[in-house]
């Protein structure tokens, strides 16, 4: 009985991921017969314990789309580095005319971000955090900005260790 109930259960890895639709996007192509449709669909997966990236799918279903940008983004994960809840210091991330300005926040302040950047900060596990997003506002480019703004970011652990000191060092 048992054997039989693990056949239907999903691989413990692929619970461990949270999956947000960001946008899902139609396109329609006209041919001969008439309007080919087909889709897009942007998507943020993250473990909730600082790891998250995004993935892009095209299909002509929406369902093949979203989980082909779900593959996608688990295989373009990259770690945030995290100080109780919130991020280390304020950064600007840019991607083409998309910029996105993150900054800590005291705890309890929760996530003041807009729908793209909330669901990336959501799926990192970012608890507390402020953002704002300047020029263009297209889901895609804002997504790529905010990654951007999340790679620059600097960990105390590796800042003191390129310096050659401890963290206590670093700090006083």
């Amino acid at each position: 009985m048992e054997a039989q109930q693990k056949k239907f259960d999903k691989d413990p890895k692929e619970k461990e991921f949270v999956e947000k639709l960001v946008t899902l996007n139609r396109t329609c192509k006209t041919v001969k017969g008439g309007r080919r449709m087909s889709f897009s669909a942007l998507t943020v997966v993250g473990d909730g314990k600082g790891r998250v990236g995004y993935g892009l799918g095209k299909a002509n279903d929406v369902s093949e789309a979203i989980k082909k940008s779900v593959d996608k983004a688990k295989r373009n994960l990259i770690t945030v580095p995290m100080k109780n809840g919130t991020l280390p210091h304020d950064i600007i991330g840019k991607y083409k005319s998309s910029e996105v300005l993150v900054k800590p926040a005291c705890s309890g302040t929760g996530i003041i971000a807009g729908g793209t950047v909330r669901a990336i900060m959501e799926s990192a596990g970012v608890t507390d955090v402020q953002s704002k997003s300047l020029g263009s506002n297209s889901a895609v480019n804002v997504v790529r900005a905010t990654f951007d703004a999340i790679s620059k970011l600097m960990d105390a652990k590796k800042v003191a260790a390129n310096r050659g000191k401890t963290l206590d060092e670093l700090w006083g």
